[in-house]
């Protein structure tokens, strides 16, 4: 029996995740839902252990109902029914020709529509004037292709239930990236999420004050050059101005690349916490560090363990090993929507196990998130996972087999001679699933302790943080009114009558210096194989030069790539109570 469940998590689980009939009545509880995945899943234990398949799928049962793990939202969704792809991230490569544009588009439908969602660079796209030979004519360019998969993904619900979500990535040294950067500006491209590809001589041009050279992809010809701070600082003010473009660090990325010999990394998912070689897929799924507290209840109506709050380490090891065989399987129970995706797939076996309720943990063990003691405890805890993750993806290696691509991998020359997966760690923002988890997303400070969200195509849901009420009640300052004090000023920060303490644990994520925001999203980034999907929250009030320095920031402490968010600057997923509510383009 599912313990813990929030009004809004059922309400989220009804509207997306329970299997329904023709009628569209709900057949199912949320308990046969964690039970459908965790049979559907165990199958593949079955396989390789004859007999273990049960054992295996009450212990994937129990750990789902009891709000530990989730996966990500296609396994939920998917698991035991005809849709039977259960992977979330996809990169789709963008060749240069209209044939080959088109099959990538044709191939993000197919994606969308099992939940899936897509990253393109369109990078290799010639820009735009450009003479294409064969007609006589001038291409048009990349921005303008882009705008067919944006309308393509207005029509098509990812498997009916969800919005189609796509990251579109642009080289820095693309002759149109000037354009691709003000893309957003005019409010087009609603279904895109957009990076600019930075490499490590754009920053070194950039730190020299030097100008930096655009080259036509179809040929490598120099067309221009223009100073690298140009096209520096016009990323920022339209991030300012709009969200978008965030930067990805593409060298970065590939040099932690585990298997440089199956190819170049040019793309990531929606969110950019998944760097995908071409056609590649990965699946995700996120421990719920809020329920590895002792000593404090995280306001679900557990009892809490006396005395004073620490971690349940051992608890812990035991999740994510477990979680590491539950996702190791769903890459041999997943059907691909392409046969190309199912060879690279499976031949890297990636995955992605994650956390969240991070914001949370903190809270419960009364540590500020904005301090030294946070990052340094975030860097504990996710270190932790990863060498667990590590360890069982080597014993899975020598019992069910190596990843394909294993040899000439960093895991082989690492010393390793047993690896599963090429890689095991990832950090998403988790979305929904932090809803039916009942916590804080991925690793987050708290939003706001009252706040409403919007999610599944224009529905609210109102949340007020759990934590936060208990401790009210227990610290004797909870009062009718206090709800509306914080929906008036969004946090606690500035409430009389509220311990100071208090006030230091519960900061909002607008209230954090955003360099906090960067340094913990870099402490995790040191334990993570894949990347960390991080927003850095900045205040109405920040300025141009602002983002630009979060964004240098974040190449210094060695950051993938980074994404800020200026509060009012575009439509919102999360807005305090009585702020409009609107939506921001994800898939988790």
């Amino acid at each position: 029996m599912e313990t813990g469940l929030t009004e809004n998590a059922l309400r989220v689980l009804e509207r997306r995740y329970l299997r329904k009939d023709r009628e569209g009545r709900i057949i199912e509880a949320p308990e046969d839902l964690f039970g459908r995945v965790a049979k559907t899943i165990a199958s593949a234990d079955e396989k390789h252990s004859p007999g273990a398949g049960a054992g295996r799928a009450e212990i994937y049962r129990r750990m789902m109902s009891e709000l530990k793990f989730l996966p990500n939202s296609p396994a939920l969704m998917n698991a035991g029914t005809r849709i039977r792809q259960y992977s979330a991230c996809f990169v789709i490569p963008v060749e240069d020709s209209v044939k080959k544009i088109f099959g990538a588009l044709s191939a993000m439908a197919g994606i969308h529509q099992s939940g899936g969602g897509t990253g393109f660079s369109f990078s290799r796209l010639r820009p735009k004037n450009d003479i294409v030979k064969s007609t006589g004519s001038a291409a048009s360019g990349p921005v303008s292709f882009m705008r067919i998969f944006d309308q393509a993904t207005d029509v098509i619900k990812q498997g009916g239930r969800r919005r189609g979500a796509n990251m579109g990535m642009l080289r820095a040294d693309h002759p149109d990236v000037m354009e691709f950067i003000r893309a957003k500006e005019n409010g087009a491209f609603r279904n895109f999420n957009l990076s600019v590809s930075i490499p490590d001589s754009f920053m070194q041009a950039l730190d020299n004050g030097a100008d930096f050279a655009l080259k036509n992809p179809r040929d490598g010809r120099i067309v221009r050059k223009i100073p690298a701070r140009e096209i520096w600082d016009l990323i920022a003010l339209t991030a300012w101005k709009t969200g978008d473009p965030g930067v990805v660090f593409i060298d970065r990325i590939n040099a932690a690349n585990p298997t440089p010999k199956a190819g170049t990394i040019e793309a990531t998912n929606p969110c950019g916490e998944q760097p995908l070689l071409p056609y590649e897929s990965c699946n995700l799924g996120s421990i719920n560090l809020s329920r590895f507290v002792l000593g404090r209840s995280d306001g679900s109506g557990r009892p809490s363990d006396p005395g004073p709050a620490s971690i349940d380490w051992d608890g812990l090891r035991d999740t994510v090993r477990d979680g590491v065989q539950l996702l190791d399987n769903v890459i041999d129970a997943s059907v691909y929507p392409l046969p190309e995706i199912t060879k690279i797939t499976r031949a890297n076996r990636k995955i992605g196990l994650g956390v969240m309720g991070f914001a949370d943990m903190l809270v419960m063990l009364g540590i500020p998130y904005a301090s030294d003691e946070a990052v340094r405890l975030g860097g504990e805890v996710m270190r932790f996972i990863s060498e667990e993750a590590i360890k069982k993806s080597s014993e899975l290696g020598k019992e069910r087999g190596n990843f394909p691509n294993f040899a000439g991998s960093s895991w082989e020359k690492r010393g390793l001679k047993h690896m599963r997966n090429a890689t095991v760690t990832t950090v998403a923002p988790t979305g929904t699933i932090s809803i039916i988890a009942g916590t804080s997303s991925g690793i987050e400070p708290l939003f706001a302790l009252s706040f409403v969200r919007r999610v599944l195509d224009g529905s609210e849901l109102r949340e007020v943080n759990r934590v936060f009420l208990e401790t009210a009640a227990r610290e004797g300052f909870y009062s009718d009114g206090l709800l509306r004090e914080i929906d008036a000023r969004g946090g606690v920060s500035r409430l009389p009558g509220i311990p100071a303490k208090v006030r230091d644990v519960f900061r909002t994520a607008l209230e954090i210096p955003p360099e906090r925001h960067v340094i913990m999203q870099a402490e995790f980034q040191k334990y993570t194989d894949n990347a960390v999907s991080k927003t850095i929250n900045l205040p109405e009030e920040a300025a141009p030069g602002d983002v630009e320095e979060i964004y240098s920031l974040a190449y210094r402490l060695g950051c993938k790539g980074i994404t800020v968010y200026r509060y009012g600057s575009k439509e919102q997923v999360l807005a305090h109570a009585g702020q409009p509510p609107s939506c921001r383009v994800c898939s988790t």
